[in-house]
């Protein structure tokens, strides 16, 4: 196959103050015609600057100080910025993580689509209209035309992921660089892209540069792989080598904190529930005085479960399903409409706000976003310290606690003293946990807390809960879409599907024999179900 894309000695130097000199250094690397080559790495191995440099878009005071990127032979450093815009979209071109911040909200998808052909033809009009159209089906949306007049924000993430396909594949570029392009998205609708970039690079011959950090995606997309660790190239080779045969010891560490999405076998835990929730409903109502603008969500239907004391019950399910209403439901942070939401013989939605007031250091949440929950104007420690003051602790007390729970997460207990944005996203999910774990309470709800996460550290935070599972006695509610992380922590799974629980059991009865066919298409749909990692640290995520 035809070289398309060579990357040769390319080192790209950080500004003065960063934590290391470089983003890359000397990194080669090549794509040739027809194929997808994954790029995988931890967050800062360099993945995005790559591409970044490969689109003449990198951070203001980043630059490229040595080496060369080939483009069928021409080296875009070279270039001018009016040169490497004409390159981009016609030659190259670009799938962004989040659509939504790529897609001008106040323009239709029809007009942004077809705002590439105005750059960078001469054509009409009317075979504009047609190519949008063409475009729109391709990427397999329903109702093209209806797509075209829409905007952003009234399509789904998935449809809003499909245009962003169609406007980088309009001129039919020889390279197309997708930036993390599933991260965000459900696994089911993750497929369908995946599925879709295939596709359209096998009948287009396309050289896709696929950049993510999710094994699971390489092992379904993937013709080659190459990894990164702090701006170096560690490991280079065929999908098959790498991820059934990796060499180099950063490899086998990422590998090996990839989750089985085999569970395994059920745990002994106590059938006595320590929260039982009944009969809960909760709908959403939008609109306004026109009864045909109303609109009326069925977030939670009649969901009934039970937690086992020391168990953990894992919810799993697409967006929209209910899964983080039903956890916000738990907590008081919603009102349910109807049912009840038990914590031993107390019924938590019956309390006033007072009353729940009192009972929140017996049930505490843990969010997905540890910095948006974090008020980045206070220390950790303060942040830590602030619920043990609420309910009555004498402020030094709290603070000395702040450093107790600092160590039984894992942190220094002297960086109590930092701030938010001085951690990393590892760590600020730790000091999430020891804050909700300074009340000492009874259950924990964790909603999607290492979605975010790079494998290793998500790695080490499921161990962390596992482990402080088996020494504290804690009972959690664990909200997730992954159900490689599902299988791994999680007792119980209670599968939702628009509101509602349509199957529920032990995990591993759930996981080996699905009865119902969204739970089916759900496992059915895990990129890589099939491959098995073959570095195991089973000690890592053992549930104990």
């Amino acid at each position: 196959m035809r070289t398309l894309l060579s990357i040769e000695g390319l080192t790209v130097a950080l500004p003065p103050g960063a934590d290391r000199p470089h983003a890359l250094e000397e990194v080669s690397l090549e794509l040739k015609a027809n194929e997808i080559l994954c790029i995988v790495g931890e967050s800062g191995s360099g993945k995005s600057m790559m591409a970044g440099a490969v689109l003449g878009l990198l951070p203001e005071g980043v630059r490229a100080t040595a080496g060369k990127i080939l483009l069928e032979g021409e080296n875009l450093l070279t270039l001018s910025d009016a040169d490497m815009r004409r390159i981009r979209g016609a030659r190259i071109g670009i799938i962004f993580q989040e659509p939504m911040t790529a897609l001008n909200p106040l323009r239709t998808i029809g007009d942004q689509i077809a705002e590439m052909f105005r750059i960078h033809t001469n054509l009409n009009r009317a075979e504009i209209a047609r190519r949008v159209t063409t475009l729109l089906k391709d990427v397999h949306l329903p109702d093209p035309e209806g797509v075209q007049r829409a905007y952003p924000h009234e399509l789904s993430g998935g449809q809003r992921q499909r245009a962003m396909i169609a406007m980088a594949l309009a001129l039919e570029p020889r390279v197309l660089i997708a930036d993390e392009p599933t991260t965000a998205l459900d696994v089911t609708t993750q497929a369908q892209i995946l599925k879709l970039i295939r596709e359209l690079q096998e009948r287009k011959g396309t050289a896709v540069l696929f950049i993510t950090h999710d094994f699971g995606v390489v092992a379904e997309i993937a013709d080659r792989v190459a990894v990164m660790q702090r701006g170096r190239l560690v490991e280079v080779g065929s999908a098959e080598d790498v991820l059934d045969r990796p060499e180099h010891p950063y490899t086998k560490a990422l590998i090996a904190a990839v989750p089985p999405l085999a569970p395994p076998p059920p745990q002994d835990v106590a059938a006595e529930p320590i929260l039982r929730i009944e009969h809960v409903s909760k709908t959403y109502r939008k609109g306004g005085l026109i009864a045909r603008s109303r609109r009326v969500t069925h977030a939670v239907q009649d969901v009934s479960l039970n937690l086992p004391r020391g168990g953990t019950l894992g919810i799993v399910g697409e967006s929209g399903s209910g899964k983080s209403t039903l956890a916000r439901c738990i907590v008081r942070l919603l009102d349910p409409d109807s049912g009840s939401i038990c914590l031993g013989d107390t019924d938590l939605a019956a309390l006033s706000r007072r009353a729940m007031r009192e009972q929140t250091r017996h049930i505490q949440m843990v969010f997905q976003d540890p910095f948006a929950s974090l008020n980045p104007r206070r220390r950790a420690g303060e942040l830590v310290a602030q619920g043990p003051i609420i309910h009555g602790e004498p402020p030094a007390r709290a603070l000395a606690k702040a450093k107790e729970m600092f160590a039984l997460v894992g942190l220094d207990p002297d960086a109590t003293e930092r701030y938010p944005h001085e951690f990393s996203g590892g760590q600020r999910q730790r000091i999430g946990l020891a804050r909700a774990l300074a009340l000492e309470p009874q259950v924990l709800v964790a909603d999607e807390p290492v979605s975010a996460l790079d494998v290793s550290v998500q790695a080490q935070v499921l161990r962390l809960l596992a482990d402080l599972r088996s020494r504290l006695g804690l009972s959690m509610v664990f909200i997730t879409h992954d159900l490689r992380v599902a299988a791994q922590i999680c007792d119980r799974i209670a599968v939702m599907q628009g509101g509602v629980v349509v199957e529920e059991g032990w995990t591993a009865e759930v996981f080996g024999a699905p009865r119902h066919s969204y739970t089916q298409a759900l496992l059915a749909s895990v990129p890589g179900r099939d491959w098995v990692p073959p570095v195991q640290a089973d000690a890592l995520l053992a549930v104990s």
